[in-house]
């Protein structure tokens, strides 16, 4: 039994035609799955339906074997976490307060458990944000309040992580230990997409990737499969090139 099975899967909005068309793909356990695509393509649509954000026109996402849009919404936030692209602005709460939101899924009464605040030690362990607990979440950077939402997907405990563009705000350090967490957290259990359009670091750092095109699954393999510079070029228009350093290690650019 996977732990993600997407079969047929579309989508679309009204009056703007299919958005997503026939998407079927699969995970049986954990790994890095890298979602690229032009800009419309898709993708964080994609996310937003296998949240339950959003119903499929037609086709199923199953968790675990069981169908994500028939589940009650609590037991579907225990097996699945998502940080959508947008961060929010005026959160009147502290880090440690937003943080711990990733915990109501899991709430067994009004106030916060040991499990809970363990679940958040963790979170705040990884995502190394300790100077930053006490904060209010509104005065952070765009960068800093992308690390807390992170964090509070990491307390939720789910075992499959949705990111839409997490790293969209952080500078080079940040950006290179999130893609380090994620690798860590695949390595605990976790299955992890992320929609990035840091093609580079996701050839570099991905097991698998899911190319988008025009709401279809263009490519879905390892980054040396799924992005071959002609099928690149096709989607994005723009000459792509894979290099291999001095020192062996392979990468990915663009450009003429």
């Amino acid at each position: 039994m996977s732990l993600l099975a997407i079969e047929n899967l579309s989508f679309s909005y009204p009056g703007r035609g299919a958005v997503l068309t026939g998407i079927t793909a699969s995970a049986a356990g954990p790994e890095v799955i890298a979602i690229a695509g032009p800009n419309g393509a898709g993708k964080s649509t994609l996310l937003d339906l296998l949240s339950g954000q959003r119903r499929p026109e037609s086709g199923t996402c199953r968790i675990q074997g069981r169908d994500a849009h028939v589940m009650g919404r609590e037991e579907l936030c225990r097996l699945v976490a998502h940080v959508p692209q947008m961060i929010p602005g005026d959160v009147p709460f502290t880090v440690e307060e937003v943080i711990l939101t990733g915990r109501i899924p899991h709430g067994r009464g009004l106030y916060e458990n040991d499990d809970d605040h363990a679940a958040m030690e963790l979170a705040i362990k990884r995502t190394r944000l300790n100077d930053f607990r006490g904060r209010r979440f509104s005065k952070l950077s765009g960068g800093e309040k992308q690390r807390v939402l992170v964090a509070a997907a990491l307390c939720q405990q789910a075992p499959i992580l949705l990111l839409d563009e997490p790293s969209a705000h952080l500078d080079p350090e940040n950006e290179a230990q999130l893609w380090d967490l994620f690798r860590a957290l695949r390595d605990c259990g976790h299955l992890i997409l992320v929609v990035t359009h840091h093609l580079a670091l996701a050839a570099q750092n991905a097991d698998r990737v899911w190319l988008l095109n025009l709401g279809q699954l263009a490519a879905d393999g390892p980054p040396c499969d799924a992005m071959r510079p002609a099928d690149l070029e096709r989607v994005f228009h723009v000459p792509f090139h894979w290099h291999r350093s001095a020192e062996g290690r392979v990468f990915l650019t663009y450009g003429r």
